[in-house]
């Protein structure tokens, strides 16, 4: 029972850490990726639909991407849903083809998506810690329901601070990742 506990924390965690690589890679550095439109949504005859499901998405060079949609007339929904996006960034179109250039990031706007990868990594902590909260209130319950002794909970509670300090510390690691990836010009 014990171990199912902190396996389902350790699991709950794993996936809180996997969120927030994802949520990180929505927040643009220099180099084109093509998971910086990967959330987009496209009006597509009336009902939203991802723009990987509508165009092909290509990087073409370091700093650019290519959108191709595959039907002519989605070329404006496609326009519009980039427009409308956090992106901050103009479409190109030429016929068919969108081209999306990724400025340079200047010094100052580096310093912001720093200060916004440690704000979303505290939430990821945070995300965590309330994991941790959960696990050991269950393990308390088993005690209260006189299923498991003081010793197993101890040591239960041991364990899951040690599964807690190990998904915190692959936070950390993420985190220094993006911001090297960040920093790089």
């Amino acid at each position: 029972m014990l171990n199912d506990i902190k396996k389902d924390a350790q699991t709950r965690m794993a996936k809180s850490v996997d969120a927030f690589r994802h949520d990180l890679i929505k927040i643009r550095t220099g180099r084109a990726t093509t998971a910086l439109v990967d959330h987009l949504k496209v009006n597509y005859y009336g009902s939203d639909m991802p723009l990987s499901q509508v165009a092909t998405v290509a990087i073409s060079d370091a700093r650019s991407l290519t959108i191709t949609p595959w039907e002519k007339q989605m070329v404006g929904a496609v326009e519009k849903a980039i427009l409308a996006s956090d992106l901050g960034l103009t479409p190109n179109t030429a016929g068919t083809v969108i081209r999306l250039n990724l400025p340079a990031l200047t010094e100052e706007r580096r310093r912001e998506l720093s200060k916004l990868v440690h704000s979303e990594s505290e939430n990821a902590k945070v995300a965590i810690r309330n994991i941790r909260r959960d696990a050991n209130h269950q393990v308390k319950e088993l005690l209260k329901d006189k299923q498991v002794t003081e010793d197993d909970v101890a040591r239960a509670e041991t364990e899951i601070q040690k599964i807690t300090d190990a998904a915190i510390k692959d936070v950390d690691e993420v985190v220094k990742a993006k911001e090297q990836e960040l920093m790089a010009v």
